[in-house]
């Protein structure tokens, strides 16, 4: 029986949203593997609207609806986060981009005394609780990091963001720690089984980003196939 992802985004562009590039190789590696996937998003509104352009903001009254704009990833096949059912899946990706920081979380606004989205709250300590692989790159695992790091009551988990200090001071702050690692690296803790990849955290080329993706994805398949044997 062939594998089953849950991709989890957060709007359309690096600067309001998920990123493109890391979204499309995380469905791309998935695909590779022959893993079916599905996408979701918060049906709600972004936390604001970058004109990707010129990296400004937009004017207040610009709203746009993660859900809606995911979909223009998703090829229009996506449903609203509050109806991702964890045991229908053995494994959940969130990829990077600044809406992983502003949209899902307020990380970046506010480091590490974040707020997390009680959706992707459930969703993560779900995964992590049935021993199913919880998979984030470039800015994303900062939610890990937030949901099981110790403050939260959690064991605390490793992750990569690269070898930002600041990310990485926070991601201590929170209870977890940061192993560095380079652009086409994944790091797996198989104790909690978190597995990342720095991506864009990274000054990288698209090629580079998508050869990092590749590993994070194959070391997810593995541990993700090693839990449905079980």
């Amino acid at each position: 029986m062939a594998l089953k992802a849950a991709v989890v985004l957060s709007g359309c562009g690096r600067g309001d949203g998920s990123e493109i590039h890391e979204s499309v190789s995380i469905l791309i590696h998935l695909s590779r593997h022959g893993v079916a996937y599905r996408c979701f998003a918060p049906d709600m509104p972004q936390t604001d609207v970058i004109n990707h352009a010129t990296g400004k903001a937009m004017p207040s009254s610009q709203t746009r609806n993660m859900l809606v704009e995911a979909a223009r990833i998703s090829r229009g096949e996506i449903s609203p986060l509050s109806g991702l059912n964890v045991a229908d899946f053995d494994m959940v990706v969130f990829p990077g981009g600044f809406g992983a920081a502003k949209n899902l979380c307020t990380f970046a606004q506010r480091g590490a005394e974040c707020e997390v989205l009680p959706d992707v709250v459930r969703v993560i300590k779900g995964f992590h609780a049935d021993r199913k692989p919880v998979v984030l790159c470039c800015i994303a695992p900062v939610l890990a990091a937030k949901v099981l790091g110790t403050r939260e009551g959690g064991p605390g988990v490793q992750v990569t963001i690269g070898t930002d200090e600041a990310t990485a001071g926070a991601i201590a702050t929170m209870g977890s720690r940061n192993v560095a690692k380079g652009v086409t690296e994944a790091f797996a803790d198989t104790k909690n089984l978190v597995v990342t990849t720095p991506a864009y955290m990274h000054d990288a080329t698209p090629h580079q980003v998508f050869e990092g993706i590749g590993r994070m994805i194959d070391e997810a398949v593995v541990l993700a196939a090693k839990g449905a044997a079980r």
